[in-house]
């Protein structure tokens, strides 16, 4: 017999109306034309909502049928940073998922719920692919702008934001940004249509000084980063944070390279091992990283790794069995971070994305759909002012942990978790990475008010 039984037969088809209704909206976007992007959500919306959990009567949720919501990502989905574009794009994707599975955003006045949908702009890891692909993103209707993967791409994506919607006050957007953690940006750059939902460089660094004041061995660091204002923060940091907490530990290196450009980064490993150095402290991310540790590898490097970003992307598998308790990082949130509800989370994107390649979930980005979906619900609008006073108040709980945003400088507090690299089946490493055999058992948990730092924002509100 279906699994609907007969009188669920009945009810499909106008779900399946429905469903063709949405279909309609969204080819008639892709039809209009957004150069240069690729739209996503038609897929998710169906197979959410067929997939959504009974609610509480026993009814699946209603699929939203309303005229689409569009989520423009900005982000590098080829050359050298292509796969850190794409798992953003996994983790918003599932994200929209969630929400439009349970129904989808409510506005006020209409009588149908709107699904959210993803556009991908490929900004090729350029400043200004990124400022076109921001163009054609609002002229194609998009109001929510998401980045984060570069700093140096976020600020030009800021100051082009801010003097837009100041020239064109009907057509403003909210800059949504996950990942560029230039402390800039919620202190003296602070804007009120920008949003920052990843601990800032100060705060990650912050977290990983608390392992490096612990470990009272530790008496030579390397340091060494990408070559542009985040790298250039996290460096800086690092040696006023070394300063004020470990002042007898000398740093034998102090180095900047190119982002994105070193194919070989065997001559840096040399130096690193050649200097004395009993531990790296890096902010590399991407490619940047995972080749940097493979070098350093490879030269016979044994010492520590302090990194933001060690936890995946193949920086573990490059290391292997010579990253065993030499390799750390911190993050918002860790596959191995206890709890069920944690574990429930990251079983369910595993199941979304069942290939070892794609692993790697980031609770933070889809805490920042939540976030939006409900901010737009409360606002009962998609209106950029209206929608970022309700983000202000937001507090989102998922996986269980819980965040809220400051509404102050518009940066998301949320907890810190700090991993060691170890085998899979060590204790408290039932997950790996990527395959790899080796995950990250979490060592030290941080909350959001022990990562809270002050702002010096000054912010012209709206």
């Amino acid at each position: 017999m279906n699994k609907f039984g007969s009188q669920g037969l009945k009810n499909r088809q106008p779900a399946l109306s429905r469903r063709h209704q949405v279909a309609s909206s969204l080819r008639k976007m892709v039809l209009a034309g957004v150069a240069g992007a690729t739209v996503w959500g038609l897929g998710g919306v169906v197979s959410a909502a067929l997939a959504a959990s009974p609610a509480k009567s026993g009814t699946a949720a209603a699929a939203p049928t309303g005229a689409p919501i569009q989520l423009a990502l900005v982000e590098s989905l080829s050359g050298p940073f292509a796969n850190t574009g794409e798992a953003v794009f996994r983790n918003i994707l599932m994200a929209t998922e969630r929400v439009n599975a349970r129904g989808g955003v409510r506005l006020q006045g209409d009588a149908a719920a709107h699904p959210l949908v993803v556009q991908r702009f490929d900004s090729k890891g350029q400043n200004e692919e990124a400022l076109s692909a921001l163009r054609a993103a609002i002229d194609g209707g998009a109001r929510i702008i998401l980045q984060g993967n570069s700093s140096a791409t976020a600020s030009a994506l800021l100051d082009a934001i801010n003097k837009h919607n100041q020239r064109e006050p009907k057509k403003r957007v909210l800059f949504l940004n996950y990942s560029a953690v230039d402390p800039a940006f919620t202190n003296e750059r602070c804007s009120f249509w920008h949003f920052r939902f990843d601990a800032h460089a100060d705060m990650r660094m912050a977290a990983l000084m608390q392992l490096v004041q612990a470990d009272k061995a530790l008496k030579n660091v390397y340091l060494i980063g990408q070559d542009y204002s985040f790298g250039q923060a996290v460096l800086g940091e690092a040696r006023r944070q070394l300063a004020a907490r470990r002042p007898e530990v000398t740093v034998v290196g102090d180095e900047l390279h190119p982002v994105g450009r070193i194919k070989d980064f065997a001559p840096y490993a040399v130096k690193i091992k050649h200097s004395g150095a009993q531990a790296v402290i890096t902010g590399n991310w991407g490619n940047d990283l995972t080749l940097l540790v493979k070098a350093a590898r490879e030269v016979g490097f044994d010492g520590m790794f302090y990194t933001f970003y060690g936890n995946a992307l193949g920086a573990p598998a490059a290391l292997g069995d010579a990253g065993v308790g030499k390799v750390v990082a911190v993050a918002d949130w860790l596959p191995n971070t206890p709890g069920a509800a944690s574990e429930q989370f990251y079983q369910s994107f595993r199941q979304r994305f069942p290939k070892p390649e794609d692993d790697y979930a980031h609770l933070r980005m889809q805490m920042m759909v939540e976030a939006l979906a409900q901010s737009m619900q409360k606002a009962g609008s998609t209106e950029a002012a209206a929608v970022a006073r309700a983000m202000e108040q937001v507090q989102v709980q998922l996986a269980g942990r819980t965040g809220y945003m400051r509404a102050a400088d518009h940066q998301f507090q949320q907890p810190l978790a700090v991993g060691v690299m170890e085998r899979q089946g060590t204790p408290g490493v039932k997950f790996d990475v990527e395959g790899s055999g080796y995950g990250f058992r979490v060592v030290r948990e941080i909350t959001a008010l022990q990562a809270e730092l002050p702002s010096t924002c000054q912010m012209k509100r709206f």
